[in-house]
């Protein structure tokens, strides 16, 4: 099994002209520039409601991919995401935090809702069938590929991009942070997109 998947390079294709993305003076991560037009999808939330992307206007959204059983890239990255929030202070009521399954074979709503609220309360899963979540995928050029494993349990993995999307109060992709950024850096550029 490789070990370093979470150092895939994503490419971003969003459907259009894909915008470049840009080591930035003013943020700590990779901004894209110019930044897509906002991109709008709706999946189904782990309490069973629908999410809209268009109706979290007004906050910054963070949108990470992966799934329940990921061994250590998803939850050291929902563990720093938390953080991140508890960071912010009375700011964080401005941010979303959303975590898209890659896995839905096996990331079932309950088990996905219970995985969330383990990191943070406010957290919001989502899932829903496999057509539509390879449409969000596409939509933010992410890379996932089943690793079949014999000697693991369970019996696969899924090796994907580690990146995670800062979608700023107009809706607007405007941000890549990388696995392994700062919690401070996170943190201080998610603080300048809520100032505008």
């Amino acid at each position: 099994m490789r070990r370093e998947y979470w150092r895939w390079v994503v490419v971003i294709c969003c459907g259009m002209a894909a915008p470049m993305v840009w080591a930035s003076a003013q943020f700590a991560g990779q901004a894209l520039v110019p930044p897509p037009p906002p991109m709008d999808f709706m999946l189904q939330a782990a309490d069973g409601s629908e999410f809209r992307l268009s109706q979290q206007r007004g906050k910054v959204v963070v949108l990470n991919f992966g799934y329940t059983f990921c061994p250590d890239v998803c939850p050291t990255t929902l563990a720093a995401l938390s953080q991140v929030r508890t960071r912010l202070g009375a700011a964080a009521k401005r941010v979303q935090v959303v975590f898209i399954t890659l896995d839905p074979e096996r990331d079932t709503p309950e088990r996905l809702g219970i995985y969330v609220k383990a990191f943070d309360p406010t957290f919001v899963a989502l899932t829903g069938n496999a057509e539509h979540l390879a449409q969000v995928r596409n939509l933010y050029g992410v890379i996932a590929e089943k690793e079949m494993d014999a000697g693991i349990s369970p019996e696969y993995l899924i090796a994907h991009s580690a990146y995670t999307y800062i979608i700023d109060l107009v809706g607007q992709l405007r941000l890549l942070f990388p696995f392994d950024m700062s919690i401070e850096e996170m943190s201080d550029d998610i603080s300048q997109l809520m100032r505008g």
